[in-house]
């Protein structure tokens, strides 16, 4: 199960790339759009981790993806 990451794209928008990857699996305008994109990515290839950036550069949020398993499910039930 790959790792998938919403990183900034240094000519403007926001890209989704596979963990090691040289190349974006997808580029969007949007961070919201690309977020989205990275999860249906990680869904079709069997789930994993959605990591993303914000704006400032550090990592801000991660998700996993079904059928993957959380390693650290939330305590909390609401997401």
């Amino acid at each position: 199960m790959p790792n998938y990451y919403v990183v900034n794209d240094s000519n403007g928008g926001w890209n989704v790339k596979i963990a090691h990857a040289q190349r974006s699996s997808f580029h969007s305008e949007n961070q919201s759009i690309a977020e989205v994109e990275a999860k249906r990515l990680s869904r079709n290839t069997g789930g994993g981790e959605v990591i993303i950036q914000g704006v400032n550069g550090q990592f801000r949020d991660s998700d996993t993806v079904s059928p993957a398993k959380d390693p650290f499910p939330p305590k909390d039930k609401r997401y």
